[in-house]
């Protein structure tokens, strides 16, 4: 028995939603396009899309279910939400940073943080690090959790000298 995925998040672009969607369905492994749906010409006074053009773009990456839409320059992505992708070594840390940066914006990047060409954020976190940040030992918890604030990209070798591991 399949079990459905019952919260898909639905990721707003103005109009690049099918080009946004080949950019990550070619970054993550076992991604696809699964349905693009088009405007017609019914609502256009609403939408003002041209009958033809894509609406909605449904795709997975992972295996996780994403909608992307073109609902034009209404509304902006920002970092109030972001999507995380637990690393287990450097390699993927350096792999998803690399590839998502691409054209990116700078500036957004901190404590692991990026911001794509499209505007997401995204955040790149090995799974070490929520370890490393709610060790019992307090002192070794501040001492991670100092290291990763002067991290842009975080170095998973770094944050271990920093708690002497």
């Amino acid at each position: 028995m399949q079990v459905v995925q019952k919260i898909t998040p639905c990721l707003w672009f103005d109009d690049q939603a099918e080009e946004a969607v080949e950019f990550y369905t070619t970054i993550f492994k076992d991604s696809k396009v699964v349905n693009i749906s088009r405007y017609g010409e019914a609502g256009y006074e609403v939408h003002g899309k041209p009958a033809g053009t894509v609406m909605t773009v449904a795709f997975e990456l992972n295996g996780q279910a994403f909608t992307a839409l073109n609902g034009g320059p209404t509304f902006k992505f920002n970092e109030a939400i972001s999507l995380q992708i637990m690393c287990e070594t450097q390699e993927e840390v350096d792999y998803y940073w690399e590839k998502l940066t691409e054209g990116g914006d700078e500036k957004a990047q901190q404590c692991g943080w990026l911001k794509d060409k499209y505007g997401v954020s995204w955040q790149v976190v090995p799974t070490i690090l929520p370890e490393m940040l709610n060790d019992s030992n307090s002192e070794k918890s501040q001492q991670a959790t100092e290291a990763m604030l002067q991290m842009k990209k975080i170095d998973i070798n770094e944050l271990k000298q920093s708690i002497n591991l």
